[in-house]
């Protein structure tokens, strides 16, 4: 008498591999986070682009794997970081751009001399 697979609780053949956290997750996370705590000094698009390149290419690993590579709730977190991190680096550069234009136009524009000199 020969016995077949029975599948586990969840449904899964028990040949399947077991479902793996994807490391591209964590990293968008980290770098989102680098993002986020260097946003307003403007050097934070750097990491915020390189963790929304990577988190393009985890989600498309992730839906290729057929729900083998976890890690969404990362991979969320860590784009909402780098987003936030994009728009805090924009605003940083309004602020600056507004400051510069007030300054200038409070400034003196050339040299005054005195009355009579030629």
């Amino acid at each position: 008498m020969t016995t077949t697979p029975v599948a586990g609780p969840a449904g899964r053949h028990p040949l399947d591999p077991d479902p793996v956290r994807s490391t591209k997750a964590r990293t968008v996370f980290a770098l989102g986070l680098v993002a986020l705590l260097t946003g307003p000094l403007v050097g934070g698009v750097v990491p915020a682009t390189v963790a929304m390149l990577l988190a393009r290419q985890a989600r498309r690993e992730a839906y290729a794997s057929g729900g083998y590579l976890t890690g969404a709730a990362w991979l969320d977190r860590g784009e909402w970081m780098a987003w936030a991190a994009v728009v805090l680096a924009a605003t940083a550069v309004v602020v600056a751009a507004v400051i510069g234009v007030v300054n200038l136009a409070d400034g003196s524009v050339g040299r005054d001399f005195a009355p009579g000199v030629d």
